[in-house]
């Protein structure tokens, strides 16, 4: 059975269970570094947050899978919520990062860009090249 995968606008093509995993657990890997990404640059409104997440090409989450993990985080003290009532209905909850998460952010942004210049070089440089034995 070949599935078919859309991926940062790139068609990718991949077959089997193998793949299915791998996508997975990279989705799962990084969801915490992206809700994290997301509210470093201010508070988010949950609803519009979990949108934005479930926008993202590539990343393939559950609206339902998204508040969960934002409760793990403030149990983690990475996260913070506040409540804001509104005259559109129920209380509305805004989500944003403590110190811990922000830092755990920046270590994260490090790690991560580290991470993708190292592959990006895989394949560019003659030394990289496998040798024979």
């Amino acid at each position: 059975m070949q599935d078919t995968y859309l991926v940062m606008s790139d068609k990718v093509e991949a077959t089997g269970d193998w793949f299915d995993n791998w996508a997975v657990q990279m989705r799962k890997g990084l969801l915490d570094f992206c809700i994290l990404r997301a509210l470093k640059d201010g508070e988010w409104y949950g609803y519009a947050l979990v949108k934005a997440l479930v926008g993202i090409p590539g990343i393939g989450v559950a609206e339902g899978s998204i508040y969960p993990l934002l409760s793990r985080l403030k149990k983690q003290g990475l996260v913070d919520t506040r409540l804001e009532e509104s005259n559109e209905g129920p209380a509305r909850k805004y989500y944003r990062l403590t110190p811990q998460g922000r830092q755990q952010a920046e270590e994260m942004a490090v790690y991560f860009e580290t991470m993708i210049r190292g592959v990006e070089t895989l394949g560019k440089h003659k030394q990289l090249t496998p040798t024979t034995a």
